[in-house]
């Protein structure tokens, strides 16, 4: 009596799972049962890391706005409390790109904050 093989399928299978574990150390790239354990580890990682791209962003966007507003003599929440009471509305994005590329026109919306009300 001989064994089944089942055909072409898990091979198919198997070679796409090999193909995305490509690189990775040891078994864990040449061994199905290991790679594919941690090819769906490495799935969640860029799940949570897509995630955490978004948060790490605004961080660096929030520091750099902060250092360009103590550089013009006021704060980063002074600031943003000044822009929202005047109805700008640009995102911490768009501001840290001011900040970094376009010293002058970051001066005028600091201006804003460092203004009696």
């Amino acid at each position: 009596m001989s064994r089944v093989k089942r055909g072409p399928y898990p091979r198919r299978r198997h070679r796409r799972v090999f193909a995305q574990t490509k690189g990775f150390w040891g078994g864990r790239k040449n061994r199905y049962r290991q790679a594919f354990r941690v090819l769906w580890k490495s799935w969640q990682y860029m799940y949570v890391g897509r995630k955490r791209r978004k948060r790490d962003f605004r961080r660096l966007w929030i520091i750099r706005i902060n250092a360009a507003c103590r550089l013009n003599g006021t704060s980063y929440s002074k600031l943003m409390g000044a822009l929202k009471a005047v109805g700008i509305e640009l995102d911490r994005k768009v501001l840290a790109d001011l900040a970094v590329h376009d010293a002058p026109a970051f001066r005028e919306l600091a201006a804003l904050a460092t203004k009696p009300s």
